[in-house]
């Protein structure tokens, strides 16, 4: 298993300096990692030290609440494409889902979708599962799915916890093979990669990329 291509290698620190980043970039770019996780903010710088190379440039969208308005989420989309993003993992509108307005997260998640697949673009679609009880892990995956997002990511890394191999079973059977299943938050270890890969999980959000891979 080339564990290295599972990883979406992410510095999503508010504090993170220009020079962490173009760590962040060095680092993928010599392990081959899937792709560098930045804020919108650095889209453009991180896009172009890997245009030409085999690692993605990714972003998060609506991050890290989820609460922004469908417009904000998808003006944000737009920008990111235009700064050189491959590929785009949004927040849902965890309130609504708590409060069975599943109308209105389906139609934010579309919103983004959309965009994103007319520029050929990935979409990611975090429910944060640390809000979320099993039967709404079960109904957002489901959700995100008929969505025609490619995958269904579990954390922001910013809630009360990160991800668990409980939720990437429960997100795995909801989608089963319809879309890729990402699991993000508190994995430190290859053991805990490993163990998400073997729930299901087909991409991992990973800041402590070099750790895992034994670097």
């Amino acid at each position: 298993m080339k564990l290295n291509r599972y990883l979406d290698h992410t510095l999503l620190k508010p504090e993170a300096t220009e020079q962490q980043i173009d760590q962040a970039v060095h680092e993928a770019l010599e392990n081959h990692f899937y792709s560098v996780m930045v804020n919108p903010y650095w889209v453009k710088h991180v896009h172009a030290q890997l245009a030409e190379s085999d690692v993605a440039t990714a972003c998060v969208i609506g991050f890290p609440l989820g609460a922004n308005t469908t417009e904000i989420k998808v003006a944000e989309s737009k920008q990111a494409i235009t700064d050189g993003v491959d590929e785009l993992d949004m927040v849902i509108n965890i309130g609504e889902l708590k409060g069975h307005n599943y109308g209105a997260v389906k139609q934010d998640i579309e919103s983004v979708v959309t965009v994103g697949h007319a520029a050929n673009k990935v979409v990611k679609v975090i429910i944060e599962t640390a809000l979320l009880t099993d039967e709404e892990i079960i109904k957002a995956s489901e959700i995100v799915a008929n969505a025609q997002a490619d995958f269904v990511k579990t954390s922001t890394g910013f809630s009360t916890r990160g991800a668990s191999v409980h939720d990437v079973t429960l997100m795995k059977g909801a989608v089963q093979n319809r879309i890729g299943v990402k699991a993000s938050g508190g994995i430190h270890t290859r053991s805990e990669a490993l163990a998400m890969i073997e729930a299901g999980a087909t991409r991992l959000g990973i800041s402590a990329s070099m750790a895992i891979i034994g670097k």
